[in-house]
């Protein structure tokens, strides 16, 4: 039987589209119409805490978001002399995998038992150093600058933008045509660091536009964190947002409505002025100079592949060397996170300066495994939602048309882009609608359509960089289809898909906002638990949860690097 790459004649890419598109549309739409309650929008702009809250929305969102993109770019060009070869880039692969599945909500709470007046870092330094017998009075947390937030989105975001980078830098198209132009830059004088930034980073950056949507997205709207480790007085618009939206009265709930469309045309407003500067008058003076320089190396273009051309066999050459990489000090924050929850876990009696408590007590692991359907209820809820995610994902980027998979891309990544507060009210009409609110099946449907665009991103490059000669390849050797998918194609991407799939599974173990809401609070998870006790303020037991939530995925991300490792020939 002859290998045939056509298309499939079923139409089976219209049902995959509509089997996304309609629950997307759909919540979209119900977003839209609750947000046209004109009282809503009264009672909002009328209501003193709005116009505080929002700026403090937009001062943490905006901060946190250009510190994660100048750190990013600060670890690549550090921890790279210049495109990661394959051996870095899977070395940085792995370092990453920790951080990405680590929840935003375990590493706030965290942060807390580090940075707060009675955390480790002053009982390390007291009485000796500061002075202090007793917890300063400071404002380390819920500080009413945000910067608690600030600190916990940065160490968040920061390997989100690494890992989408290093998807790029991946790339055959884009990783090898920059690796030959920054070896020529070195020849033509440039200094590693200096071509980096004039030649690679530039063209890096218009690619990272998703992803940095994203974040800008999140951090302007993120409710768990800041329920978490603050700010208190004002709280961020999200907060207000989702507290309104939990009120019983339906004219609370059209002012949260309202308040959750502001965030969206502030989100909108900051990620237009983003773009405007990128590609505007300053941008183009003080970074596209790199452009330029790539396009002098490209009328070179035929040289940067002879390998007897100068340069290319220096020592210091661009992409042959690397440096140690900075990425450790991220690890170490996150180690020392991870130490943190461990002991606060099991801690007992604990008084101030003590480095260690007084006592020992596995009370709150015995209410954690008291409490195991719990844990079986997330862990099966995301092994659901990461599943099903991964085998629409398959199935689009196997059989939609190239032009298909382009135009649909807004609407795929619409969860990404939209406040967390209105994707989750639209989420929530839809469940009434469908008579899914409360029921297992819709929180199952919300979690797959909030781990679905997080599966596409991770697979889309793989997929598209795929070796499409292997097919034709295949068909010379009379093997159909189906054979060719199950016996070459999926083999080789394994690494991939089981990468993807975790981190599907990390993304539904984080997901606060659609379990409360879509499940009608009906059913618990390691998130909603840890985050509903950091604010009560139940140390031990919401560090056990906390614990739960990194573990978890941690376990996943371990188990898919060992079914991706290369089999030994």
């Amino acid at each position: 039987m002859a290998f045939d790459n056509r298309p499939l004649r079923l139409p089976i890419p219209p049902l995959l589209l509509t089997l996304a598109a309609l629950p997307l549309g759909w919540s979209l739409w119900a977003a839209v119409q609750a947000g046209l309650d004109a009282a809503g929008w009264t009672a909002l702009l009328n209501d003193p805490q709005t116009l505080r809250a929002l700026a403090m929305s937009l001062w943490t969102g905006l901060l946190a978001s250009t510190l994660s993109t100048a750190l990013a770019a600060w670890l690549l060009c550090r921890t790279f002399s210049a495109l990661p070869g394959a051996a870095v880039g899977a070395r940085l692969a792995r370092g990453l995998a920790p951080l990405l599945a680590l929840p935003h909500a375990a590493l706030a709470i965290a942060l807390v038992a580090l940075l707060a007046p009675s955390g480790w870092l002053l009982r390390l330094l007291s009485p000796w150093a500061t002075g202090f017998s007793a917890p300063p009075p400071w404002p380390t947390t819920q500080d009413p600058w945000g910067l608690g937030l600030v600190a916990v989105l940065v160490l968040k975001e920061t390997p989100f933008l690494l890992w989408a980078a290093l998807a790029q830098l991946q790339g055959p198209e884009v990783g090898q045509q920059l690796q030959q132009q920054l070896r020529l830059a070195h020849t033509l004088g440039y200094s590693v660091r200096s071509a980096w930034w004039r030649v690679a980073w530039p063209q890096i950056w218009p690619r990272l536009m998703g992803p940095l949507l994203a974040v800008l997205a999140y951090n302007l709207t993120v409710v768990d964190v800041a329920l978490v480790i603050g700010p208190g007085r004002p709280p961020t618009l999200a907060v207000l947002a989702w507290q309104w939206l939990q009120d019983a009265d339906p004219a609370t709930n059209a002012q949260g409505a309202a308040a959750a469309w502001l965030l969206a045309a502030a989100l909108a407003l900051a990620a237009s002025l983003a773009w405007s500067l990128t590609r505007g008058h300053l941008w183009r003076r003080r970074w596209t100079r790199g452009p330029a320089v790539a396009r002098s190396i490209s009328r070179f273009w035929p040289s940067c592949g002879n390998s007897k051309h100068p340069g290319t066999t220096r020592p210091d050459a661009p992409g042959l060397t690397s440096g140690r990489p900075p990425l450790s000090l991220l690890l170490f924050i996150y180690l020392a996170a991870a130490l943190a929850l461990a002991v606060g876990s099991i801690s007992g009696s604990w008084p101030f300066p003590q480095l260690l408590p007084e006592a020992w007590s596995l009370a709150a692991w015995q209410s954690v495994l008291a409490s195991s359907g719990t844990l079986w209820a997330t862990t099966g809820l995301a092994l659901a939602s990461s599943l099903g995610a991964l085998l629409w994902a398959v199935a689009w980027l196997e059989l939609a048309p190239g032009t298909w998979q382009a135009r649909a891309q807004p609407l795929l990544y619409l969860p990404l882009a939209l406040p967390g507060v209105l994707w989750v009210l639209g989420l929530h009409q839809l469940a009434l609608a469908w008579g899914l609110d409360g029921q297992a099946s819709g929180l199952w449907l919300a979690h797959t359509l909030a781990c679905l665009p997080y599966v596409l991103l991770a697979l889309q490059g793989p997929y598209t960089g795929f070796d499409a000669r292997l097919a034709q390849l295949a068909a010379t050797l009379g093997r159909g289809r189906w054979a060719f998918l199950w016996q070459v194609k999926w083999p080789l991407l394994r690494a991939a898909l089981a990468a993807s799939l975790a981190l599907g599974f990390a993304v539904s173990v984080a997901q606060y906002l659609p379990t409360l809401y879509v499940g009608a609070g009906r059913f618990n998870t390691v998130t909603t638990e840890a985050v509903t006790l950091a604010a009560g303020g139940q140390r031990s037991l919401s560090a056990a949860y906390a614990w739960l939530q990194w573990l978890l995925p941690v376990l996943m991300f371990a188990l898919a690097a060992r079914l991706g490792r290369a089999r030994a020939i």
